[in-house]
């Protein structure tokens, strides 16, 4: 890997960032299922629900929660399985973060981007809430659809066998089309992630963990998705496009630029980097430091197709990179082989290997 990265300087896997089996983002870690923390069931409903009107709809009646079990817990927010108006959903309670309350604030807010957005590979938000009863420090919590607490990272790098070809190619279509929706509503992610891509009943993968997104337009004012001024500071830097690390204009592009290094650990099974972070940084912005390319992606005319679709996605410039569309488009181009029928046996299930 042409890399400035002094081995001495690699971390082991066990301390890699990437090493994530979070059920979402923000950070959380896996719960021990200690009790606590929420009460089990909520009858009191708030003084004020304070969500602006164009999020009225959404507000939680907190009669009709019901809190089952934790889920998971960290540093901005802690999840739990619940029922609410007798369906089973996901509840996050979003911790006040005395370091950094701005930060919890604004991951609250932006979990709030994917409001009124339906689509089958994006979470969907039931109801939402800037209150929590029981902690009025609380920035405000947020009741989801249920898909369940498997992760796209933990069926990479978990004990299951790797992804097949087919596998491969279907989950990266449930992405590519959960961007395409989100960046035609002019939201951007800005944290894709395996461990951001849950796995839902029925083999689905849904872009969950809104907490770094930004809006970059009203879908409604016909403006141009594709390019903002705002800033980016947040997100995984294993996955955070060059121009996002250079402090440039957040665009859609830079989920483009994500998804690549997520395909990429789909195919590979690896770890993106296990260097020290700013040397990462410096590498990816100086010395166009990515992901090593291997044998896996030359094997097979899929891995060969997959690894133009990976390096056209984490070009170094925005422009360069493929809109959702394209890349979807280019996903659905990708054939499967022809089955053998020559007697012989089936190609084992590694990951687009010949």
């Amino acid at each position: 890997m042409p890399s400035p990265i002094p081995v001495d300087r690699f971390l082991p896997r066990d301390l890699s960032p990437s090493i994530d089996l979070r059920p979402c983002s923000s950070p959380l870690e896996l719960s021990s299922n200690k009790p606590g923390g929420f009460p089990s069931s909520c009858t009191r409903r708030p003084a004020s629900s304070r969500l602006p009107p164009r999020l009225a709809w959404c507000s939680i009646d907190w009669e009709q929660v019901r809190v089952l079990e934790p889920l998971g817990s960290g540093g901005f927010g802690s999840v739990y399985r619940a029922t609410y108006h007798g369906q089973t959903v996901a509840l996050k309670k979003v911790k006040r973060c005395s370091k950094n309350r701005l930060a919890s604030r604004q991951s609250f807010w932006a979990e709030l981007n994917a409001a009124r957005l339906c689509h089958p590979h994006v979470v969907r938000i039931v109801a939402a809430s800037a209150s929590c009863p029981g902690d009025p420090g609380s920035p405000g919590t947020i009741i989801m659809e249920y898909a369940g607490s498997s992760t796209l990272h933990r069926r990479i790098y978990g004990r299951d066998p790797p992804l097949g070809r087919e596998s491969c190619l279907r989950y990266a279509r449930h992405v590519a089309d959960g961007l395409w929706f989100l960046h035609r509503g002019g939201v951007a992610h800005l944290d894709l992630k395996p461990a951001n891509v849950l796995l839902a009943p029925g083999d689905l993968c849904k872009i969950g963990d809104f907490g770094c997104s930004q809006r970059l337009r009203d879908a409604e004012d016909g403006g141009d998705p594709c390019c903002t001024q705002l800033r980016h500071v947040g997100g995984t830097y294993t996955h955070r496009a060059p121009e996002l690390l250079r402090g440039e204009p957040v665009t859609v592009k830079a989920d483009i630029y994500s998804f690549a290094v997520t395909l990429w650990q789909m195919v590979t099974r690896e770890l993106p980097y296990t260097g020290d972070r700013q040397c990462v940084l410096y590498a990816v912005v100086a010395y166009d430091l990515r992901p090593e390319i291997g044998q896996v992606f030359s094997g097979t005319e899929v891995g060969r197709a997959a690894r133009g679709i990976v390096e056209s996605c984490w070009a170094a410039r925005p422009e360069d990179r493929p809109s959702a569309e394209e890349l979807l488009g280019r996903l659905n181009f990708v054939q499967e082989p022809a089955p053998d029928i020559s007697g012989s046996k089936p190609d084992c299930p590694s990951v687009m290997h010949g």
